[in-house]
């Protein structure tokens, strides 16, 4: 019942914040301009369309029809360049500002009316061209060949027989109404060409069933490392049966890491990788699911360096507590469309990239894949391929 009623609550705050956001399109984009007929009723019949799309597109993600799912590419898209739109006419109301500021502090008076609303079409019109170019870039970028984003990260606790060792993170993948196989067998391709000795899969991978997506994700299967390959929940995992999914990934081969750790060796112990829960996954519901440092820590000697699987990186406020060495998260996409990072840090300490917390290193990839939106602005998807160094 609470479940219930939580994601009525999200729904409602969801909803007034999209109506919200298109009324406000409406009132710079239709109402101030004053367009002729019929361009303006055409313009606010877009607008409710438009509207309309986003939760209906909800609605067919839920359905098992692939003839249907393809209609949510439009409201997707459409989310995407609406942010971009609601920026853009952000930053002209900013000018409008400064512009009566000047104007007051001048002692000019009011605008008149024919120049107020030359001003507010001149506005809608330079609004809606760079969110339209800005949205055509980000398009390209979400869509595009995923790059390898290699890193070096020293390990004061990594002997120097094992400098070197390296793994390749995936990250917030995102199958679902507009990520298929396809995207998978190209990801698969792209981390076996890096012959990594550690492969991590750090949630998100899935925004649907395992009866739905369970042929998009087979290709997993296909993954190679020396020492194997890795997975702990995410978020979205936990919207779509994370039991049945862990379940379906072992099946396939990938080891679920839930709140324990195993050594990786090589003759000599090289390094402990141990993986937790989601952070948010007590809340879902799954019976035995949620995050448990201590059980997932328990019996480490510290004699060799720890390397931590979580999903969100706000758990590396916990794992510095433990003095793991290296955390490895994503769940951010590094803010996905520049400017919406700003929001994320607000529950996120750690957005993109290498940073420490205390005596813990933390590593969060920007993903590979995307959510919502098919486009990225400023933060582009990536292959993480991590390479462990000894530190001297």
């Amino acid at each position: 019942m609470n479940r219930v009623i939580g994601f009525a609550v999200f729904l409602v705050v969801i909803l007034s914040v999209l109506f919200g956001i298109h009324y406000f399109l409406w009132l710079r984009l239709v109402r101030a301009p004053q367009w002729p007929r019929p361009w303006n009723l055409l313009a606010t019949g877009a607008l409710i369309l438009a509207a309309l799309s986003i939760p209906a597109s909800l609605l067919l993600h839920r359905s098992s029809s692939e003839g249907l799912k393809w209609l949510a590419w439009p409201a997707y898209v459409w989310l995407g360049v609406m942010f971009l739109l609601f920026v853009s006419l952000l930053g002209t109301d900013v000018i409008r500002g400064v512009s009566w500021l000047f104007r007051r502090g001048t002692g000019d008076g009011a605008l008149e009316p024919e120049r107020r609303q030359w001003m507010a079409r001149w506005f809608a019109g330079v609004a809606g061209a760079v969110a339209t170019g800005v949205g055509l870039a980000a398009l390209r970028s979400a869509l595009g060949p995923v790059r390898v984003n290699r890193v070096e990260i020293k390990m004061s606790r990594l002997s120097a027989k094992h400098d070197g060792l390296s793994v390749a993170q995936l990250s917030d993948v995102h199958v679902g109404p507009t990520i298929g196989r396809a995207h998978i067998e190209h990801l698969v391709e792209r981390t076996n060409a890096l012959s990594p000795d550690i492969i991590a899969i750090t949630g998100d991978l899935v925004d649907g069933s395992v009866a739905d997506l369970r042929h998009a994700v087979a290709p997993l299967a296909n993954l190679r490392a020396k020492h194997g390959v890795f997975f702990v929940t995410g978020n979205h995992e936990y919207f779509s049966g994370a039991s049945a999914w862990v379940a379906e990934l072992e099946r396939i081969g990938v080891r679920v890491l839930r709140n324990e750790r195993v050594t990786i060796a090589d003759g000599t112990i090289i390094l402990e990788l141990a993986g937790v829960d989601d952070h948010s996954a007590a809340r879902f519901g799954e019976p035995g699911h949620g995050e448990d440092l201590d059980k997932a820590l328990a019996g480490w000697s510290r004699e060799h360096p720890v390397v931590l699987l979580a999903h969100q990186p706000r758990s590396v406020l916990e794992a510095a507590k433990y003095e793991v060495d290296l955390q490895l998260s994503g769940h951010t996409h590094g803010g996905q469309i520049w400017p919406f990072g700003a929001l994320v840090r607000l529950q996120q300490q750690f957005l993109a990239g290498l940073g420490q917390h205390k005596n813990t290193q933390i590593y969060v990839s920007c993903g590979a894949g995307y959510w919502g939106p098919p486009m990225r602005l400023g933060a582009p998807s990536e292959i993480a391929h991590l390479i462990l160094r000894a530190r001297a």
